[in-house]
């Protein structure tokens, strides 16, 4: 099966205790209950980038401008008692946009400093690639989870070289 093409953007702002980076808790849907990034799928005719912008608007209400996207990576997820989950994600980070994030239907947003990230609370893989993302490594991560379909088996990492339209 193929993979779902996705994407996730990281909104990130300097706080006085360090950066801060923009998660939510997932109101529905898979991933119910974990604190997530922003992102979704990737429609048909649409680039990563605009799938990136759509999609903060949709979850969080603010405005991100496609030249304000910073490619950060990508992520493939694999799945391998549930291959109809695989995920090919590509990473945004921005420091720009409109607006205040805000809940809607599917997210419920949140800061949270970069130094304290929430891994308790989001899926396993998150400390595996996050941090690294954010502090500016360009990486290609290769997730495969365990049978549990929550906890990490592997995981691979490599330099990414932007491929982005």
């Amino acid at each position: 099966m193929t993979a779902a093409h996705v994407t996730l953007c990281f909104l990130l702002r300097d706080g006085a205790d360090g950066q801060h980076v923009l998660l939510g808790t997932k109101k529905t849907g898979f991933g119910q209950g974990k604190i997530v990034g922003v992102g979704g799928h990737v429609e048909l005719g649409e680039t990563a980038s605009q799938a990136a912008c759509r999609e903060v608007m949709e979850e969080i209400n603010v405005v991100v401008r496609a030249p304000d996207l910073i490619p950060a990576g990508t992520v493939d997820f694999v799945f391998p008692a549930r291959p109809d989950w695989n995920m090919a994600t590509t990473v945004f980070l921005t420091r720009s946009w409109e607006g205040d994030p805000s809940e809607s239907d599917e997210i419920a947003p949140e800061w949270f400093p970069v130094a304290r990230l929430p891994v308790e609370r989001m899926w396993a893989d998150a400390e595996h690639w996050l941090p690294a993302m954010i502090s500016g490594q360009r990486i290609a991560v290769r997730v495969a989870l365990a049978e549990d379909n929550e906890n990490v088996a592997d995981v691979h990492t490599a330099e990414w070289v932007d491929q982005i339209p």
